[in-house]
């Protein structure tokens, strides 16, 4: 470096000095002659400007579009399909004799390992939103979330094993056969009471902060330039099995009401957003796009089976969402 530019840059660093310096005795000098208070405060906004504005740098940093997250997306989604929709799947193909009806079953393993997978998965989720979210309010969603899917686990654990028994899902517990004919039968209140722990209480503390923190981190899933708002090819093939699977999600756990709840604060907050000129990113697409392609099926699945007597006496009411697994005991296992 030559002697010339040496000299230009200790005068640049002079003339940055002076200027900061200049500034601070502006504001003090300021605080002491009233009377010149407006005029020093329109010199100090000048110099303000001149100075690095590393404030304006944050700003547009925490504005930044965050990037498709392929690697949580797809360890959400294998696990998912793995852990929580393989579970009763592997309990039937393993060997019963591998796993005694009075030990854990492979279910059951697969069931702890996605009660720790999964709260994991949604913290890394979290971590990596452009948005600060409350973090107390995550916590307390995380730790209920655990709580709920530790009690489904003893109840489901219960219930599957039930099905060596003989136990029919498409029909409630007091008409089941090797459950109505129990003496004494206060039993079959204790066999009741372990079906609400397992498909009402338990599944209330697990899915109601599970989509509770997905949409927190769907809120901060926006982006004010329309060519970011898109999806990578990647994405759109994980949308076909995310979709899926929170198909299976919502059947079988009996949540349609949540779900489509979820869905359409989703698409009021999309809207909402559009106004500011805002629109979603990869991420928060790929999310929309799996929920909508997940109403898309449980809609064909309900008009498939809307007039299947059994399961209509199984499900009165309104919201009429037959299970997959009383689907399976009654037209699939009966046939074997």
């Amino acid at each position: 470096m030559s002697h010339s530019s040496c000299s230009q840059r200790k005068w640049d660093d002079k003339t940055h000095t002076s200027i900061i310096l200049g500034s601070s005795q502006l504001l003090v000098t300021g605080g002491v002659q009233g009377e010149d208070s407006q005029g020093r405060r329109e010199k100090l906004t000048s110099l303000v400007w001149l100075l690095p504005r590393h404030s304006s740098v944050k700003a547009e940093e925490a504005a930044g579009t965050a990037p498709f997250h392929l690697d949580l997306w797809f360890y959400f989604t294998l696990q998912n399909w793995v852990l929580d929709f393989g579970r009763p799947i592997a309990m039937l193909v393993f060997p019963l004799e591998w796993f005694p009806l009075n030990k854990p079953s492979v279910g059951d393993y697969f069931h702890m390992a996605y009660n720790v997978i999964t709260p994991f998965l949604l913290l890394k989720l979290i971590e990596r939103s452009s948005r600060t979210l409350p973090r107390s309010l995550i916590y307390i969603s995380i730790i209920t979330f655990i709580m709920g899917a530790s009690i489904h686990l003893v109840g489901d654990s219960v219930n599957h094993r039930l099905l060596f028994s003989g136990y029919q899902h498409h029909l409630s517990v007091r008409e089941n056969p090797i459950i109505k004919n129990l003496k004494p039968e206060t039993l079959i209140d204790s066999f009741e009471l372990l079906y609400y722990y397992d498909e009402y209480l338990g599944h209330c503390m697990w899915y109601i902060p599970f989509f509770l923190i997905l949409f927190m981190y769907f809120s901060g899933c926006f982006t004010p330039t329309k060519a970011k708002s898109s999806m990578p090819g990647a994405a759109l093939l994980l949308v076909v099995p995310s979709g899926l699977y929170y198909w299976y999600l919502v059947t079988e756990g009996q949540i349609f009401i949540l779900f489509i709840f979820t869905f359409f604060t989703m698409l009021a907050l999309i809207l909402h957003q559009k106004r500011k000129h805002l629109f979603l990113d990869s991420n928060g697409l790929f999310l929309f796009y799996s929920f909508a392609l997940t109403l898309l099926l449980v809609a064909l699945w309900v008009a498939w089976l809307w007039n299947d007597p059994v399961l209509r006496k199984k499900y009165p009411g309104v919201i009429y969402v037959p299970e997959p697994w009383a689907f399976y005991t009654l037209h699939v296992s009966s046939r074997h």
